[in-house]
Parts: structure tokens; sequence; C-alpha cells
């Protein structure tokens, strides 16, 4: 995959403050992006919405106890242009001026603050799905069970709703390509996956979507742990074909429009 913008920092945990700036922030609503041309009008409305959500998304897993702190990350995807929190800066003292925006090579166009280290796992799902929005989080629950398997054991069939079992890619360190490259791998036919001694990584066409799949996978975990405790006791597992009927039925769940 194609170098992306690195940095020192780990996104994933305390670093930058948000006073951490240097030079003139480019705000959403105008202004020559970092090493681009200007944003049309149009466009920079656009951005600064969709920053609004991917901060409030941000914000959520931190509420919902996801992560800790400045762990994890998000992004959503606008044409060629992802938008993604920065590097080490708590969620909560971000504003509608630190937007931050890289192309699909990594290099930033907008903002100046840093992207968070995990670039390359956002864009690795970028370049190979058809993701509108990305969650990276180190939920408690499911990076225990990154810890014990190869796989989340099917005991709930909202395995259905990622595609199927989920995979646990091989530990490689953050920030790398190496982990970037893993993830695909246990990625493929998958909506998310857990990351080996590290976490999750959940995508969908909205960030809601995506935030819904990373809740729904630890919960999941969750229940695998719980389950799979009691002593003497091993809890029933669904079958391939048990979860590819759900899958069906999950393609005509919801409303219509």
């Amino acid at each position: 995959m194609a170098e992306p913008l690195r940095n020192t920092d780990d996104g994933d945990r305390p670093g930058r403050g948000a006073g951490h700036r240097g030079g003139d922030r480019t705000g959403p609503g105008g202004g020559r992006p970092a090493g681009g041309r200007a944003a049309e009008p149009a466009e920079a409305q656009d951005a600064a919405r969709l920053w609004a959500d991917v901060v409030a998304t941000a914000r959520r897993t931190v509420a919902d106890g996801l992560v800790v702190g400045t762990s994890g990350n998000v992004s959503a995807r606008l044409g060629d242009l992802v938008l993604v929190t920065p590097s080490g800066v708590p969620y909560d003292r971000l504003t509608p001026a630190d937007l931050t925006g890289v192309d699909l090579t990594g290099r930033q166009v907008l903002g100046t603050l840093v992207p968070t280290s995990e670039l390359p796992l956002h864009l690795a799902v970028y370049r190979t799905t058809d993701a509108r929005a990305v969650v990276h989080t180190h939920a408690v629950h499911a990076t225990a069970v990154s810890t014990l398997v190869p796989e989340l054991p099917s005991v709930h069939y909202m395995a259905a709703a990622l595609g199927g079992p989920v995979r646990v890619a091989p530990y490689a360190a953050y920030g790398t390509d190496e982990l970037a490259g893993n993830m695909l791998g246990a990625l493929a036919g998958r909506s998310g996956c857990l990351l080996q001694n590290h976490g999750t990584i959940t995508y969908g066409a909205t960030l809601d979507q995506a935030y819904d799949r990373t809740a729904q996978l630890e919960w999941m975990c969750r229940l695998w742990l719980t389950a799979s405790s009691v002593p003497g006791l091993a809890p029933s597992l669904l079958t391939e074909a048990q979860l590819a009927e759900v899958g069906e039925r999950l393609k005509g769940y919801g409303q219509r429009r």
C-alpha cells in the first residue's frame, strides 16, 4: 500500500494535547487546505457537517465505554477525502476548526493537527472496500477475546450482520503496514474484525452503521466470555448454515423506504 503520512505519536494513547497546534489552522468553512487547493463553499460545508459527525461518533465511543482517553479513532470518507480524528487529542476538545483530512494516499490536505497514527488501517479499508466510515476501538471484552482465540466463536446469530464468524487479525505493531495487511486478511468477506492484543475495527456505509457494528461486536465478545466462564459447561455455538440463514434474513430486515 502507498506510504501513509507518518508520525511518532500514538493516536491510541494520550499524546499531543489540544493546545499543541503549530501554524495557522484551516477551518472547515473555507481557506486553503494544507498542500492542496482551496475548497469550494459546498465542499467545505459538506466536510464541516461530516467532521461534526466524526467528532460526535468519537465522543460516543468514550461515553459508551468502548475507548479510554484518546484510544481508538474514527474516520469518514467524502469522495477522495478522508476526515479522521487527530493523534492524541481528547475528543471533547475537538472543535470545527480542528478538521483533519487526508487523501487516499495519506497526504494531509486539510488542517494542521497530525492524523491518528492508525491512519494505515483506515486507508487500507477505504482502498479495498466500499466503506464510507471506519471505527477503531480498544473495547475491553473484544480485546480480551482477541488474546484467547483466532476467531470469535459463533455464540450469537448477529455475527451474520458482520458477514460471518469474526476473525482475529494476527498481532503487529500499531500504525504499521503489517498490521493493515493482517487486518485486511481478517476482514475478507466481513465488515469487522478483532486485532490481536489490540482491539476492534469495523466499517459501514455510514458512521452510525460502523459504530453499531463495533458496539455489536463488543457485546458478542462479552456474551461469549460470560457464557464460557461457567465451570463445567460450554456455550452452544451456531453452525455455518445457521449463520448463513440469518444473513439472508437480515437482508430484508428493517424499514423499507
